[in-house]
């Protein structure tokens, strides 16, 4: 395992992204215990999660109540291990997600989480999304009080724009260690806020890291991209798959960049965890970025003709 920093803690460069044990379609409870203990058995050291990662209404916080249970039942020394949950976005159970970022309601999610982490003070606590009902200096700010009450130890922040982290990193200083947005071989709109992020010396947590990588075969599905098909190809002569691949790439991307991949499975966190040691050479990530932009790559051509 490689690592990487989240303010003055040093973690797995690779995360376990916590989500898929807690969701539809979510894994026995047997079978998500054995998903965290994989992650942790691999070097994994960052574990994500939120209140609202759960299926259905009334079980707010699930996912925390899981990851506390699997930490719980590991046998080995969990004492490394950095949990960041999230606050401000809630699930009514019809498999949509609200937002409520009010001061009054991150401060009572925040008091929570602690409890079901069973924690003396959250590692990590990120602002789920910007509410636009509450001006963002005052959802920030509730963050500040945590900080200052000694709840949580740093804040992050989440699905934000570069304004919104510059007004952040003004409230809180110091305070602030983290952005997690969006951000894969498809989705790189974040581009400009993980530039900023490295700049301010803030990590950067790509969430659905492996968007637009499919698990198909080397040719890829009808109507798959050239970047797809070049990951593939690379993974290929790599005797890897493409989800390393495009794991690896993530992390050449900025030496601020945490992946943390979702897993249900054990051995798909193993495999994610395997990209911390995967350096792809100057030529493999010029015919990735040439994919992407729409390049020959591979003797691929973009477009649909």
């Amino acid at each position: 395992m490689q690592y990487r920093s989240i303010g003055d803690t040093v973690v797995s460069a690779i995360g376990l992204g916590a989500m898929p044990l807690s969701i539809e379609h979510r894994p026995d409870e047997a079978r998500a215990i054995a998903t965290v203990h994989a992650a942790l058995d691999a070097g994994v050291t960052l574990i994500d999660t939120a209140d609202s990662y759960h299926w259905h209404a009334g079980e707010a916080g699930h996912n925390e109540l899981l990851i506390a249970r699997a930490l719980a039942r590991y046998g080995g020394d969990t004492s490394g291990v950095l949990i960041a949950t999230k606050g401000g976005r809630g699930r009514p159970g019809d498999g949509s997600w609200t937002v409520n970022a009010t001061p009054a309601h991150l401060k009572r999610a925040a008091e929570a989480s602690v409890k079901r982490l069973g924690v003396d003070a959250i590692g990590v606590y990120q602002l789920h999304k910007p509410d636009p009902a509450v001006p963002w200096a005052e959802s920030v700010g509730a963050l500040r009080e945590l900080l200052d009450a000694g709840v949580i130890r740093a804040a992050g922040i989440s699905n934000v724009t570069t304004g919104q982290i510059r007004q952040a990193h003004e409230i809180l200083g110091g305070g602030l260690v983290s952005v997690q947005n969006q951000y894969s071989p498809a989705v790189r709109d974040s581009e400009p806020e993980l530039e900023l992020s490295t700049r301010l010396g803030l990590a950067f947590l790509p969430w659905s890291p492996l968007g637009g990588i499919s698990r198909s075969s080397l040719d890829g599905p009808s109507g798959s991209t050239a970047a797809d098909t070049a990951f593939h190809r690379i993974a290929a002569e790599r005797g890897v798959g493409p989800q390393r691949i495009a794991l690896a790439w993530l992390l050449a991307r900025s030496p601020a960049v945490i992946p943390v991949p979702g897993a249900s499975r054990p051995a798909s966190v193993q495999d994610s965890a395997r990209a911390a040691t995967l350096v792809l050479s100057a030529a493999e990530l010029t015919r990735l970025d040439e994919a992407r932009a729409g390049h020959p790559a591979d003797g691929v051509v973009s477009g649909t003709g």
